[in-house]
């Protein structure tokens, strides 16, 4: 799982938000978050600036509305050397 925060300038940890992310996709997405082995988060400042030609459109969107949001995406786990 990728979680991108876009945050303002009094943000939450991002430790703090990744298990209530995960909770909430329980039954939506997968079955239990114990399924979940790997989890790539990232918090930046709507006030910095942001590349966003290569970003996903929706988050492409926030960044463009500049409101504060989680992007989550959800794919299969990669071999453990891709990560190293």
């Amino acid at each position: 799982m990728t979680l991108v925060y876009l945050c303002d300038e009094f943000p939450a940890d991002i430790d703090n938000i990744i298990k209530p992310i995960q909770d909430a996709l329980v039954n939506l997405v997968f079955e239990d978050d114990s399924l979940i082995s790997n989890v790539d988060s990232h918090r930046r400042f709507m006030s910095d600036p942001i590349d966003i030609r290569s970003l996903p459109s929706l988050l492409q969107r926030a960044v463009i509305t500049g409101k504060e949001c989680v992007y989550v995406k959800v794919s299969e786990s990669q071999p453990l050397v891709k990560y190293l």
